[in-house]
């Protein structure tokens, strides 16, 4: 009879697993989900329960007949997907694929891939989940739902290709609502005073002014602060209270998915996309030797702050070893999880602290080290001793103004000698800035070296940044980790939104259907109603209420929000968005229409009027016309003839084109230092030292090449992922998406026929 078979999701976790359980077991992978609903039709009987009709995705007939033929005639499957609703899935639909009569199937789960982890989920299965599946079935259903009817919607009434995701809407919704408020933002007028003092002994400090009279004070113009000024002139400034206290500061719990996101975001540059690729990889298994694959890190997709007694226990000696007794806890700290969370997971942290970044360096890449590293220290630290910060405040008085004075020194570093975050590494340079305060003592007087008045304004809100984006997402329950990165990713990819400068800025595309969403569909773009749905779908999963409920229930406001936008919905193709401006030619009211090129000004009395327009926005949103073709000329060269480099505006948005067209047609991407965009990957030729950075063709689409063309002349329409094939070990994989398949992982190599759905 056959051996058992483990069945596994992810070709990279295979070795990793035969390596421990040696030659008792055949393990094979899914290589991703291998059933799924049909491409070109719904796929959900809607009229019997929202009963989904799924079918063997195209393309993994290879996979399916490998599984069949690995599991032979054996009488025990186990199946081992990713621990998550995603992985329950996968294990569901192998156990259809691979049902035969006297098998048997068993769920075994894989917090971490390490001999003891192993061993002891092979020792316990359990049951199929069947409350989870249903979860994520749930979830499938409702993005189907959404996905498939708004979206032929919007490719009738704006363009072809878009698509109007359930979460991916709430987010581009979040990010057009922060630009609208920074356009209508009106700054205030405001202004400081800081006195520039010296003590009895040296070195000099500043001070400033925060009330009169024992009240705050507000200097909301320059005339308010010339009378202050005036008022001051010949007071005497003396030290009135001087306050010291030790403040002690407690470490942060070890990393959850959105926050391993977010400080890699902000601390590595990596993107949230890039982040969980890497995760992966340590998690999935890295060779310490040959032969010898290890996972790295427990399971990377997880919103729990809980961990292992033994992995607690395990930190503090090493916090004794490195560091000594005085960093260590007498007893492990353990962290409560703030809100109602999927507690399936612990937090994400290092299977073997002994195996430290440094001694794993020799065999990680630099951005697999930066990020386990970054793991690494902040579990460590979350084990370690308070730090201790010595605090001054000073209160200094000038007739009937109070000035006030303040410094920190760090008394004892504690968890801070290993991991700061990245507020405590602002609060550090910020008090650095700072000129250290001198001895002082109360009832001193002070000598006046100046007095600086300094005009502000106030600022409007900030853009989102990856980190700031995913953390709005979570903290409103929009998503769940495991969709933070795709959702980031789909924003980009359908142009709703760009990055400039590693801030969201929401696209015209992405302004006009987003209006659209909003007014047609309220509840679909809602943050509440969006977030209600993701508790609904735990209840799923708790068995707290069935799929068909919540399903009924969504569909029953969904349907008629359909119907009244089938037929009310403005057509920017057709009729187009008003924009309060009028034609120039014949008075007629000006539209903004999307066309074959893009979005553009077009006169409401055509075909009577051709007038039509490329138009801009100015910084308060409103249209402002191109009436010419004014080129703004960047401080670059051409890099083929020399020429000054002009930006242009194209179907694609603005790019860099040599002023000397026709002559030179060279062109580059446009970013804030108006050079191509790096993507942090190395161009995967031979004897090649180039990168892989972003440029446009003459038509302005987007590819990649080498930064080295035309020495090196790699390029590729499809996005480079900065992973090994685990077929063939091609340097890299390709991003590709087609209406047929949806989005999936493929292999550089056109001899390979690695596929990885996404």
């Amino acid at each position: 009879m056959t051996k058992p078979l483990v069945v596994v999701e992810s070709p990279t976790k295979v070795k990793t697993i035969k390596k421990y359980l040696g030659q008792d077991y055949n393990v094979a992978a899914t290589v991703g989900h291998i059933k799924d609903l049909p491409n070109k039709e719904m796929g959900i009987d809607i009229e019997n329960g929202f009963k989904p009709q799924y079918k063997n995705i195209p393309g993994k007939q290879k996979v399916i007949k490998a599984l069949k033929q690995a599991a032979g005639d054996a009488a025990d499957i186990y199946l081992a997907p990713d621990p998550d609703r995603e992985g329950e899935a996968i294990a569901w639909h192998a156990s259809e694929v691979l049902k035969k009569k006297s098998r048997k199937f068993y769920r075994v789960l894989f917090h971490e891939l390490t001999k003891d982890a192993i061993h002891k989920a092979m020792t316990s299965p359990q049951s199929l989940d069947r409350p989870k599946y249903e979860a994520q079935q749930a979830r499938r259903i409702l993005d189907r739902l959404v996905g498939y009817h708004i979206s032929p919607l919007l490719w009738r009434k704006v363009k072809g290709g878009l698509s109007a995701g359930r979460v991916q809407s709430v987010a581009v919704r979040i990010i057009c609502e922060r630009e609208r408020a920074i356009q209508a933002f009106e700054p205030q007028e405001y202004w400081s005073i800081t006195a520039h003092l010296e003590g009895e002994s040296p070195p000099p400090f500043i001070a400033k002014l925060s009330k009169k009279d024992d009240t705050k004070i507000d200097i909301s113009n320059k005339k308010s602060a010339d009378s202050i000024l005036a008022q001051l002139e010949g007071e005497k400034f003396v030290v009135k209270k001087i306050s010291e206290k030790t403040i002690r500061k407690n470490p942060q719990p070890p990393f959850t998915t959105s926050k391993l996101q977010q400080d890699a975001i902000r601390k590595l540059r990596f993107s949230a996309k890039k982040t969980m690729l890497i995760a992966q990889q340590l998690y999935e298994g890295i060779e310490l030797g040959p032969g010898e694959p290890v996972g790295l890190i427990t399971y990377m997709r997880t919103d729990s702050t809980r961990i292992a007694g033994e992995a607690a226990e395990e930190a503090l000696t090493v916090i004794r070893e490195k560091f000594g007794n005085e960093y260590a806890l007498d007893k492990p700290r353990y962290f409560k999880n703030r809100k109602k969370v999927q507690d399936a997971h612990e937090a994400i942290r290092p299977t073997v602290l002994r195996n430290t970044p440094d001694e794993m360096a020799s065999y990680l890449s630099k951005d697999q080290l930066a990020l386990y590293r970054l793991i690494w220290q902040r579990f460590v630290a979350s084990q370690m001793k308070q730090a201790l910060i010595n605090q001054v405040s000073v209160t200094i008085k000038a007739g009937p103004y109070t000035f006030n004075a303040s410094g920190s020194t760090v008394k004892f570093h504690g968890f801070m000698a290993l991991y700061k975050s990245v507020a405590d590494e602002k609060a550090e340079k910020d008090q650095n800035k700072k000129p250290i305060l001198p001895i002082l003592a109360e009832e001193m007087f002070l000598t006046l070296l100046k007095l600086a008045p300094k005009q502000h304004f106030t600022q409007p809100p900030p853009r989102f940044s990856e980190a700031s984006l995913v953390k709005e997402l979570e903290e409103n329950g929009i998503g769940r980790p495991s969709t933070y990165a795709s959702i980031l990713s789909t924003i980009r990819i359908k142009e709703y939104a760009n990055l400039q400068n590693r801030y969201f800025r929401p696209t015209e595309l992405g302004f006009i259907v987003n209006d659209l969403l909003v007014e047609n569909f309220p509840d679909i773009v809602d943050v509440e109603f969006t977030a209600r749905m993701e508790e609904n779908l735990d209840r799923v999963e708790s068995s707290e209420v069935e799929s068909a409920k919540i399903l009924s229930q969504f569909y029953g406001s969904f349907k008629e929000d359909l119907e009244t936008a089938s037929k009310d919905m403005l057509s920017v193709k057709g009729v187009g968005l008003p924009t309060g401006l009028n034609c120039p030619d014949c008075g007629n009211p000006l539209h903004i229409k999307v066309g074959k090129n893009g979005h553009f000004l077009a006169c409401s009395g055509y075909p009577d009027c051709n007038y039509s327009r490329d138009y801009i926005r100015d910084e308060r949103g409103n249209v402002q016309p191109v009436e010419s073709n004014i080129e703004e000329v960047v401080d670059k060269v051409c890099d083929k003839c020399g020429s000054p480099m002009v930006v242009k505006r194209g179907r694609y948005g603005e790019f860099l084109a040599c002023s000397a067209y026709p002559d030179c047609k060279n062109t580059q991407s446009l970013n804030s230092n108006g050079a191509n965009q790096k993507i942090g990957i190395k161009c995967p030729q031979q004897n090649c030292d180039g990168e892989i950075v972003e440029r446009h063709s003459k038509r302005g689409k987007l590819f990649y090449g080498c930064s080295q063309f035309p020495k090196c002349e790699f390029a590729t329409w499809d996005k480079p992922i900065n992973r090994k094939c685990p077929q063939c070990d091609a340097p890299i994989l390709l991003e590709k998406t087609t209406k047929k398949e949806g989005t999936f992982l493929t292999c550089l190599s056109t001899e390979c026929d690695y596929k990885e759905l996404l």
